[in-house]
């Protein structure tokens, strides 16, 4: 696929594709690496700060060195940034690695690269879901969950290819005890009886920097959100449901298994006011 790309690497900015790491690399073959991502969309990076941030804490949390602090990483993506029209769509992803290292990565051995590339932001339409079977999200103790490590991310493509096997866009993940975690791509919302109700974070899942913004959102604004542990059959009774993500952003779930669900008042709500926070 035809992409503008622009990667920050060893010093200089890099067009296209660039190859980071070989056959021995330790990350290639041990998953020793971090990614964050942020986005620029209608001339503003929304918590493109927060995002920086956290890909330094994930290094850490992974055993690596973070070779440059969250403001440096901000101020080179804000410097690519300028690279592409001010109105483009485009994915902000900081990665940190280990090249050497046996079982353990090697800190003193990190590199870092940012990428900058097109990505069409989704818009709101049918996005629908089932429930993953046979997959959980992992507890602390079983996963390195206090990171935004790519090696966490082949469970949601299996959850992805059993959703859309079934005929659905997206899946909704559960914890190790059977509690609703989020969905395979996202942070998943329900509103029900007046309030809005999200999964209290516990450590199995990445808990956003989008789910964060729009709770502070809806509560300024008046909403009481509540953060829980939510039981599988409680999704079957919601009023409706949504998911926040930096990808998307903030987008409706019209389905969940057989049952059919409008966009309702507390979806329009967020996105509007995630919206309108952005562009402030």
């Amino acid at each position: 696929m035809a992409r503008q790309a622009w990667t920050f690497l060893d010093g200089s900015w890099q067009e296209g594709n660039p190859p980071i790491m070989g056959p021995l690399s330790h990350a290639a073959w041990m998953s020793s690496i971090i990614f964050d991502g942020a986005r620029g969309f209608e001339g503003v990076a929304p918590d493109l700060d927060r995002h920086c941030v956290r890909a330094v804490a994930s290094a850490k949390a992974m055993g690596l060195e973070a070779t440059l602090p969250a403001e440096e990483i901000e101020a080179l993506a804000r410097e690519g940034l300028r690279r592409f029209p001010a109105d483009a769509a485009v994915y902000i992803r900081p990665m940190f690695w280990a090249e050497e290292g046996w079982i353990e990565p090697d800190p003193a051995a990190t590199r870092f690269c940012l990428s900058i590339y097109d990505s069409p932001l989704p818009q709101p339409g049918e996005d629908t879901a089932c429930f993953a079977q046979g997959l959980r999200r992992p507890s602390p103790e079983m996963a390195p969950t206090r990171a935004k490590a790519a090696c966490l991310y082949p469970q949601s493509g299996m959850a992805m290819r059993q959703a859309k096997s079934r005929g659905f866009t997206n899946a909704v993940m559960l914890d190790p005890i059977g509690n609703v975690a989020e969905f395979a791509t996202a942070n998943i919302f329900m509103a029900k009886d007046g309030a809005v109700h999200t999964p209290a974070a516990n450590g199995t899942f990445l808990a956003g920097i989008t789910r964060r913004r729009v709770i502070e959102l809806l509560r300024h604004a008046g909403v009481e959100v509540l953060e829980r542990a939510i039981r599988p059959d409680e999704l079957a009774e919601a009023d409706e449901i949504f998911q926040t993500g930096n990808f998307a952003k903030v987008l409706p779930c019209t389905r969940l298994e057989d049952r059919h669900l409008q966009p309702g008042p507390f979806y329009t709500k967020a996105r509007k006011l995630y919206w309108d926070w952005a562009h402030s």
